[in-house]
């Protein structure tokens, strides 16, 4: 089942090796401080991926607001942000998943369980009317009808892939891949926001009941509805920082609540993380980069209007 690869490849993807920690460059002298602190908040405003700083005595915050599955064909400047990597004093990348071997097996072996309605059932069973007549729309040319019994979450992951052009092909590099490779080559200290267990992953796969997904399938409706051009406009979107197309994009807005973003177990850990990681980075010297999705950011109450709410000054694009 494609579905299920997937999956696997996400777990594989969260793996410790993923996000590799390296010996953090010593400090530099006070005088040099101040003069690569300007430089690198300058080479932010300049780069090719929506960033914001902000400054409260001497600790600095990058925050860099990343998308996943940019299509190849888009084509965007990284070359400021390599730069600005490579100046700061730390990098922290999205969470990290200590999913083992044996977590990859049990994703393949509950399969089915993760993969199928409970029996007997179909979408229309959880879907409003209005969603499902949009729905048989969508699948009217699929010559199988095996989509109706197949799990909520699944069939929002292929309506994502197969008709809203989400990750359909070769994606160019993102921000994260940019950010990672240039601190490896500076040595800079890189390490994951947080982590989550691989047996909490799994487990929130094989226990979430078919409610929890569908508010997904409803915007997985409406991203495969305006189908695989709306992925190029996003990330054309964001190159430009036009921040608020990208977050109200139908793709971005199904992600805020597809797995594991929309778990409600999941969720809550993967927020608190960042914010944790936030209020460390205020307090603590020096310059700390931060790489997270754009829309955890930059949505209602997210991470920028709390840093704004509490009298933080953040320079950068717009995001309202």
């Amino acid at each position: 089942m494609k579905s299920v690869a997937v999956f696997a490849s996400i777990l594989l993807a969260f793996a410790p090796a993923a996000s590799p920690v390296l010996a953090q460059t010593p400090p530099n002298a006070a005088a040099q401080d101040a003069i690569e602190l300007d430089e690198v908040v300058v080479l932010a405003r300049r780069s090719g991926a929506p960033m914001w700083t902000i400054t409260r005595g001497d600790s600095t915050l990058i925050l860099v607001g990343s998308i996943r599955a940019i299509p190849r064909d888009v084509t965007w400047r990284p070359d400021a942000l390599e730069q600005a990597t490579a100046k700061a004093d730390l990098i922290l990348l999205p969470q990290e998943g200590r999913a083992s071997f044996s977590d990859i097996l049990r994703v393949i072996w509950r399969a089915r369980t993760i993969g199928r309605m409970p029996q007997g059932q179909t979408t229309a069973d959880y879907l409003s009317p209005e969603y499902q007549a949009r729905l048989e729309a969508l699948m009217a040319g699929e010559r199988s009808q095996t989509w109706r019994g197949q799990s909520l979450l699944f069939t929002s992951i292929d309506l994502m892939q197969d008709k809203a052009g989400f990750g359909a092909g070769r994606d160019a590099p993102d921000a994260v891949d940019v950010v990672r490779r240039a601190g490896r080559r500076a040595r800079i200290d890189m390490r994951p926001v947080g982590t989550v267990r691989g047996d909490e992953l799994v487990d929130s796969l094989i226990n979430a009941p078919q409610t929890v997904h569908v508010r997904c399938a409803e915007r997985a409706i409406a991203a495969a509805e305006a189908g695989p051009e709306s992925s190029r406009d996003r990330a054309i979107d964001w190159r430009a920082f036009r921040v608020p197309d990208v977050v109200n994009s139908p793709i971005e807005q199904a992600l805020n609540v597809c797995w594991p973003w929309g778990d409600p177990d999941l969720a809550p850990q993967l927020h608190q993380q960042w914010a944790a990681a936030v209020e460390t980075a205020m307090i603590s010297p020096g310059t700390t980069m931060g790489v997270a999705p754009i829309r955890l950011l930059a949505e209602e109450g997210g991470v920028l209007d709390s840093l704004v709410a509490r009298g933080f000054e953040v320079v950068g694009p717009e995001w309202k």
